[in-house]
C-alpha cells in the first residue's frame, strides 16, 4: 500500500543550518498493516509523514501509494489517497462550522464542489450512527460548532473525519500528544476500533514506547532519517520497553535515548 524508496530530504541545503531529515529512507507497508513509528527528536518521524502527505517535495527517491507514483503530486492532489490526524486538536477541522458541516466536508473529499451544496437527512442519519460509535454523545450535537468541543472530542471527531471515506492510508501524527492521559487512552482506543473496523492501512507516529508496543501489528524505529528497527508479529507482541531500548542501542550504535523517548 505504501512504498518509500531511498527517500532523501535536507532542509536549508548549502547553508550552516542544513539539516538532513531523511537519509535514504526505504519502507514498504502492506495493505491492512498498522505500523507504529517511534524515534527520538529529529529522527525523521514527522518529516516522513509530511513527505508521504506531499507537504514538501523530497530531494530524491520515490513514493508510491497503492501502486501509484505520487512523488511529484501536490499535497491537495495526494489528499484523495490519505486521511490524517495531527498532534494539535485545533487542526483538521473547521472550528466555526458545525459538526455535521465538518463531516459533510470529509464525506465530499476528492469530489468537485459547486455552488449548490446541502446536507440531506440521509447523511445526517449516517453522521449520527458514526458519531454514536465514539461514545461521546456527539450524535445529539450535530449543529454545535466544532470550536466549542474539548480537545479530546475534537480529536475523536477528526479521527472519524479522516477515516470516513476509508482512505488508502491513514496517518496519525502524535495525535494524542496534546491530550491528558485519560483522554489520550480513549482516543487510542477509538483509533484501534476505527482502524480494525475498516481494515485501514495506518501509520501512527508516537513518542510513547508503551503505546508503540501496545498498538498495531508492526513497529519501526527511526534514527537519523532511516529505519533502524523493524519488528512485527509475535516478536512485537513480546516486546518490553527495555527490549526496545536495547534494540535501538544495537541498531543505532548509541546507548543514548532522548528524554522524549524515555518519558513518553
Amino acid at each position: 500500500m505504501l512504498e518509500l524508496n531511498s527517500i532523501c530530504k535536507t532542509f536549508n541545503p548549502g547553508t550552516i543550518n542544513a539539516k538532513t531529515a531523511l537519509n535514504g529512507l526505504s519502507l514498504n507497508i502492506k495493505d491492512g498493516d498498522f505500523v507504529t513509528v517511534i524515534g527520538g527528536n529529529g529522527a525523521g518521524k514527522s518529516t516522513m509523514l509530511n513527505a508521504v502527505a506531499g507537504v514538501f517535495e523530497v530531494d530524491s527517491g520515490t513514493i508510491k501509494i497503492d501502486g501509484a507514483d505520487v512523488t511529484r503530486l501536490s499535497e491537495h492532489k495526494r489528499a484523495v489517497f490519505l486521511g490524517r490526524v495531527f498532534q494539535d486538536p485545533m487542526m483538521g477541522t473547521a472550528p466555526t462550522m458545525s459538526i455535521e458541516e465538518n463531516l459533510a466536508l470529509a464525506l465530499r473529499r476528492g469530489q468537485k464542489r459547486g455552488l449548490k451544496w446541502g446536507i440531506t437527512n440521509e447523511e445526517r442519519d449516517i453522521y449520527r450512527e458514526k458519531l454514536a460509535t465514539l461514545g461521546l454523545g456527539l450524535e445529539t450535537r450535530l449543529s454545535d460548532k466544532v470550536g466549542l468541543l474539548s480537545g479530546g472530542q475534537r480529536q475523536a471527531l477528526t479521527l472519524l473525519m479522516a477515516s470516513l471515506k476509508a482512505p488508502k492510508l491513514l496517518l496519525l501524527d502524535e495525535h494524542t500528544a496534546a491530550l491528558d492521559p485519560k483522554t489520550a487512552a480513549k482516543v487510542l482506543e477509538l483509533s484501534d476500533e476505527i482502524v480494525s473496523a475498516s481494515n485501514l492501512t495506518t501509520m501512527m507516529v508516537t513518542h510513547n514506547m508503551r503505546d508503540a508496543i501496545a498498538h498495531g501489528n508492526r513497529l519501526i524505529m527511526l534514527d537519523a532519517g532511516r529505519v533502524v528497527v523493524d519488528v512485527s508479529g509475535d516478536e512485537k507482541k513480546s516486546l518490553t520497553v527495555p527490549d526496545l531500548l536495547d534494540l535501538f542501542s544495537k541498531a543505532s550504535g548509541s546507548t543514548e535515548a532522548n528524554d522524549a523517548m524515555l518519558l513518553g
